[in-house]
């Protein structure tokens, strides 16, 4: 832990300090709890880049620590070498706090640093940058966002040439960079208006968004066999979504589509929710009374930076919501279904997904002779097979999706895609309500086909450094007093992916897995069902993820909730 009290008087005493940032430390003189908060550490800089609340602080989300996290990648891109500077990066951003001012800032200061950099007019998606990079032949990328955390978050994500997030060499290198960088030291960098001069700064307009649209709608495959004329209800939840998503709806022939008003227009302030995430349910409330009045089929929200989408399904008149894994699966046989009909599916075709996803899609794949490859959570792992199936060409790429509302679909950008998304769901409900089917009589026949699989995702979230020191425990206790065997469920196989160990627990024969080292346990029962322990990486939270299987459904539901409470009953109990 940092002298928190000396870091804080440093940046006290700075006469340089950005006014609001010396208001804010101000503020809070004498507040000892709030100060440490600030000062313990530094902002992570991790694989996902860098996220965390706005404000003064080593700790915090400000213009120093962004612009120390710039200068850093462009030291590591000069160092590639001349002809892999002069590549340029892309720089996005969404709709929070300070965004776009943290965007300007990180292409004046690359501008100086000689580097190109292309900074879009305007917010864009998340999946537009990634598209960007790749477009432009660009060296890098940066995205200012924070997905969907509450709004007084925001974020740093880089990107590498592929246009997929960095992983741990480029981050590693990165960091190193960063260290020896004083976060409040003084610079002048170039103006917008001088840098534009010199060609190192780019505007980019309209030139990528219309080959991004024109590249998301050539994924469609049944755009004959489809009711157009299906009722939509969609929401951005007032992020980025709202242009591209409808843009590409409309071109696509939708003609039913109802945006909610209230969350239609970019917002940072996120007025109508707390949390701007489309997994909690209370992000669908205004989305569900609006369904109500138009008539609707279904209901899409997709997230502030647009890479992620949850769909609520009216059902026997009732409003149903799928989760990660049921979208997953649904799209996994939309597509390969229809591709298979034209007999379109590669030989080498394969399907990519998180250690943490379920493996009901994995069994539909398997069924259309499609390899599924697993891999750590986060989608620069996902998106890493691709780009070393680019260059070994031993599989094709057709789909990759977590079960936290994560989907890439085909190989033309590098990260989860909500536009790409919204366009295929839209198509699949409409092509099923042609055949007089909803969604959900979609997923019962596969269930009925394939066996009931049931799943849930509990979150606990322990905010702060006490926080963080808690979910250190509940990892390190967890391992060694597990719930073992739970009920009928007889443990079979624990899987430590910190050490790559996995035990045999019936005979007691140890091996090795070939997936890369994180801090997560699995665990695996006789009967085939499991779940999985880790802490989150972007937020203060440890996860849990379970996942039942059985012939009924009341059968997978009751053997989930026996699990649930098997394991959170020895995760409470450590304090």
């Amino acid at each position: 832990m940092k002298d928190y009290m000396k870091e804080y008087e440093i940046w006290r005493k700075n006469e340089n300090l950005d006014a609001n940032l010396r208001k804010e430390l101000e503020e809070i003189e004498g507040n000892e709890s709030e100060i440490r908060d600030r000062f313990y550490d530094d902002l992570s800089f991790g694989t996902a880049g860098l996220r965390g609340i706005l404000g003064a602080g080593t700790n915090r989300m400000n213009k120093y620590v962004v612009g120390r996290a710039t200068k850093a990648l462009g030291k590591v891109i000069l160092k590639q070498g001349e002809e892999f500077a002069k590549m340029g990066v892309a720089i996005a951003y969404d709709c929070r706090i300070m965004s776009s001012e943290f965007a300007t800032m990180c292409g004046q200061i690359l501008a100086t640093m000689g580097i190109k950099a292309y900074l879009f007019d305007s917010l864009r998606p998340t999946p537009e940058l990634s598209y960007a990079v790749r477009f432009y032949h660009c060296a890098a990328g940066i995205n200012i966002t924070a997905s969907h955390n509450p709004k007084i978050y925001n974020g740093y994500k880089v990107y590498w040439k592929e246009g997929s997030q960095i992983k741990s060499d480029i981050a590693d290198q990165i960091l190193e960079e960063i260290s020896k960088i004083d976060l409040l030291e003084e610079d002048n960098y170039l103006s917008t208006s001088r840098a534009e001069e010199l060609g190192l700064l780019i505007t980019i307009n309209q030139e990528v968004d219309e080959s991004f649209y024109e590249k998301t709608m050539s994924i469609s495959l049944r755009e004959k066999e489809v009711d157009k004329n299906i009722g939509i209800v969609y929401t951005p939840l007032n992020g980025t979504g709202n242009i591209p998503v409808r843009t590409v709806l409309k071109r696509m022939g939708y003609t039913n589509v109802h945006v909610v008003k209230e969350q239609e227009n970019p917002d940072g302030t996120f007025p109508t929710i707390d949390y701007p995430n489309p997994e909690d349910h209370a992000a669908f409330a205004l989305s569900e009374e609006l369904a109500f009045k138009v008539g609707a089929d279904v209901l899409i929200a997709t997230d502030p930076d647009c890479d992620r989408l949850a769909v609520e399904v009216v059902h026997n008149g009732k409003i149903q919501a799928l989760n990660g894994n049921q979208v997953g699966v649904l799209i996994i046989d939309y597509l390969l279904t229809s591709m298979n009909e034209k007999n379109a599916i590669p030989k080498n075709g394969a399907i990519v997904k998180s250690i943490v996803t379920g493996e009901m899609g994995s069994e539909i794949a398997k069924s259309y002779g499609v390899k599924v490859f697993n891999v750590l959570t986060g989608f620069k792992n996902i998106c890493a097979l691709s780009n070393e199936w680019d260059h070994t060409e031993e599989y094709t790429y057709i789909f990759g999706y977590e079960e936290s509302i994560g989907y890439n679909i085909g190989s033309y950008l590098r990260d989860k895609d909500g536009v790409a998304a919204t366009l295929i769901l839209a198509e699949m409900a409409g092509y099923y309500k042609k055949l007089g089917k909803t969604l959900v009589d979609v997923l019962n026949d596969l269930y009925e086909k394939y066996g009931y699989y049931c799943e849930n995702t509990i979150s606990i979230v322990l905010e702060g450094i006490e926080g963080q020191e808690r979910i250190q425990r509940m990892m390190k206790e967890y391992r060694k007093k597990n719930a073992g065997s739970i009920g009928n469920s007889k443990l079979a196989q624990i899987t430590d992916y910190a050490t790559s160990e996995v035990t045999n627990v019936i005979t007691g024969e140890k091996g090795i897995t070939d997936i890369e080292k994180t801090d997560a346990v699995e665990f695996r029962f006789e009967d085939g069902c499991w779940y999985t322990l880790r802490p989150s990486g972007t937020e203060p939270k440890i996860k849990l993820y379970i996942y039942t299987k059985s012939d009924t459904k009341k059968a997978a539901e009751d053997k989930l909730q026996e699990i649930e409470k098997a394991v959170l009953d020895v995760l409470n109990s450590i304090k």
